[in-house]
């Protein structure tokens, strides 16, 4: 039986590859983790006016909020004074995202 020997670039090549496709399945599925958390019928969503309500009551500044991908995207400051921009469950208003 004769022994195959493949080059050092190969095989570094083939890891780079694995590595990007691995990776690519992990933020695929973390994209659509966020999405289940915001797919729910427009009949069971919460006002705009609730969720900022709400987030006042938390000690939030709200600057903005919108519609976005079946979420609701917040601008907010924070109660200890940081922005955010913070995505929710409209029907629940449990946060799906959060970036500081």
């Amino acid at each position: 039986m004769k022994n195959t020997v493949f080059p050092k670039a190969a095989l570094g090549v083939f890891a780079a590859a694995l590595l990007a496709t691995a990776s690519l399945g992990l933020t695929t599925n973390a994209a659509q983790a966020s999405d289940d958390y915001c797919n729910v019928p427009k009949t069971e969503w919460q006002s705009m006016d609730a969720l900022k309500e709400k987030l006042a009551a938390d000690g939030w500044g709200v600057r903005k909020i919108k519609e976005d991908e079946g979420c609701y995207e917040v601008y907010a400051i924070k109660a200890d004074g940081k922005k955010v921009e913070a995505y929710f469950n409209p029907a629940t208003f449990e946060i799906v995202k959060e970036d500081d």
